[in-house]
């Protein structure tokens, strides 16, 4: 039998629409037009000399050369505006990975950096394609906080040695040991070297007080660049180091492809460290968009987004680049320069390109102190201190999740932090359902309406037989709860009623264990004679019940759709064993 080329397509169009990516740029070029062209184009520029330090920052703070932060930043920055899901979102090199990266290539080297940013990318893509790109947002705001914060102290410790010009090598990358490096060699502190990035922290904190559109890293490390040549020049014993001083003289080639080698031994060994790159990649690039999304009134399709952010760190390690994400403050930016389509972020990474295959001799003599103050201020405003403070007059619960969060980050490391503070956060938040769960008895006389917005003279009372007892569950009857319940049940067996009632007007969802509770109560009251109704079951409830068996197991009569009928229903059957008993 022949197939027509629409009837060959067909399973493709089908397997397109099941993955939901829809990259912004396709949608925003169809009405493109040379106004937007002109917006565009000029905060594709701004961003791009906004980034250009940043880039060279975070890519010597992970460990690697300033040509690998700016590599990153130049195709991670393309990839993203081109594939993602969000118009303006501007990727590259962030400072949240400075800790993941720097500890990855301590443990694995360059080559185990390639594969976990290889397999995070891909993981990545996963996301997306499942469709998690909504979950991802519900991870506690104070795990966020918490490592975010982790993350700014370290990163602000990373940057003592280049600060004070201490001239260590080989330093701890443990938070511990490195401050007992730096304390033991004070005495070795550099005067010019402290003067510099001291001069360098006062431009970059006072050129927004006189523009905010003036980006005060940049100009830094212009001034403060030709301040401390002239004056290397004119005073042979004012001397600062210099990129150039530590990595040598950089190559304007952009690197040619290579691969990596993968085995299942390498890859267990990095999946913890792929995953943590992956999940944190996801929370900062959703977050920079839902900034983005506040400020624009447009909408982020966040599954495409996380299959854009996936491709980019896919891509990256090929050309030897770190893992990238979508960066708020350069996002902002955009915003604030009048960029409004992706386009704005493919103009920022071309420049990029243009700046690295013309000016790279040029920044051979910027001082590391520059980049250590750029670097210490990007610290304070990750810190989020005012956020954290906030946040410890919330519930006991909510600090506690925000302080481990805080401490593991810093004192271990980052995927710890994150799977210790999920796991914290789900366990406090489970604790909290249940305590808010509450699960009620009924004898006598039942009001249908009870806790409800209904008319209170419109309120139907029930009479309950004797012999008749209702149990109300009030919230999701889930493992948690299936315990406490069964706990209630077990304390009512010694009443031995004729006919039990379970209400579940009110149980949204119900899982395996609390099936599993619910089976072996049918079960042992049935063995007792005693019948079991239940009451009120939604239409996705019964539908897991069913499919467990449970409607044959109690028979399907026994599940009512409302209290009322599964009342009169216990009535007679309370009457009729009376009737017989009597």
């Amino acid at each position: 039998m022949s197939l027509t080329a629409n009837q060959s397509a067909a399973p493709l169009r089908k397997a397109a629409s099941l993955i939901d990516f829809r990259p912004k740029i396709m949608g925003c070029l169809r009405n493109y037009n040379a106004s937007r062209l002109k917006s565009d184009l000029i905060a594709g520029v701004v961003v791009g000399i906004v980034a250009l330090p940043l880039a060279i920052a975070f890519g010597i703070a992970s460990g690697v050369s300033p040509t690998i932060g700016l590599i990153t930043a130049i195709i991670g920055g393309f990839m993203v505006s081109f594939f993602g899901g969000n118009s303006v979102q501007i990727g590259g090199p962030t400072g949240a990975f400075i800790v993941i990266v720097y500890g990855i290539i301590a443990q694995f080297g360059l080559q185990g950096l390639a594969i976990a940013t290889f397999m995070a990318g891909l993981i990545l893509v996963l996301m997306g394609i499942f469709r998690l790109g909504t979950v991802i947002k519900f991870i506690p705001y104070p795990v966020v906080v918490g490592f975010t914060a982790g993350i700014a102290l370290t990163i602000f410790s990373t940057q003592v040695n280049d600060f004070l010009g201490l001239g260590l090598r080989e330093i701890p990358a443990s938070f511990i040991p490195k401050w007992g490096m730096y304390l033991t060699n004070l005495s070795a502190i550099s005067l010019p070297t402290v003067a510099t990035a001291l001069v360098s922290l006062a431009i970059i904190i006072a050129t927004p007080r006189i523009s905010k559109k003036l980006p005060g890293a940049l100009i830094a490390i212009i001034a403060v660049t030709a301040l401390a040549w002239l004056l290397g020049e004119l005073f042979p014993w004012y001397s600062v180091e210099t990129i150039g001083d530590r990595f040598g003289t950089m190559s304007t080639d952009i690197p040619a492809p290579h691969g990596f080698v993968l085995d299942m031994a390498t890859v267990n060994m990095l999946l913890p460290s792929a995953f943590t790159i992956a999940v944190l990649g996801a929370i900062e690039s959703l977050l920079s968009a839902t900034v983005a999304d506040g400020v624009t009134g447009s909408r982020t399709n966040s599954n495409t987004e996380l299959i854009g952010q996936g491709i980019a760190n896919i891509t990256v390690p090929f050309f030897g680049g770190i893992p990238v994400t979508g960066a708020i403050a350069r996002t902002m930016t955009n915003i604030s320069n009048g960029g409004r389509t992706p386009v704005a972020g493919i103009v920022h990474a071309l420049v990029l390109m243009l700046i690295f295959l013309f000016a790279m001799p040029l920044i051979n003599y910027v001082p590391l102190a520059t980049l250590s103050a750029v670097l210490m201020v990007v610290a304070y405003n990750m810190s989020g201190w005012r956020t954290v403070r906030a946040i410890f007059h919330s519930p006991r619960s909510d600090t506690s999740v925000l302080v481990v969060t805080f401490l593991l980050t810093v004192i271990f490391d980052l995927t710890i932090a994150i799977e210790i503070g999920l796991l914290l956060a789900i366990v406090l938040f489970l604790r909290r359902v249940m305590e808010n769960t509450q699960i009620k008895v009924y004898s006598d006389q039942l009001d249908v309406a009870e806790d409800t917005d209904l008319d209170l003279d419109k309120h139907e009372v029930l009479n309950v037989a004797p012999g008749v007892s209702v149990y109300e569950i009030d919230g999701p009857f889930f493992f948690g709860v299936a315990t406490k319940f069964d706990e209630i049940m077990r304390s009512a067996m010694a009443s031995k009623p004729l006919v039990r009632i379970i209400r579940m007007r009110k149980v949204a969802f119900i899982d395996a264990t609390a099936i599993h509770n619910l089976e072996i109560l049918i079960k042992s009251s049935h063995n007792e004679g005693i019948h079991v109704v239940l009451s009120g079951v939604r239409q996705n409830v019964r539908e897991s019940l069913e499919h467990a068996g449970i409607d044959k197991l109690i028979g399907s009569d026994h599940i009512c759709d409302h209290i009322s009928g599964a009342v009169s229903m216990a009535n007679r059957l309370a009457d009729t064993i009376n009737a017989a008993k009597a």
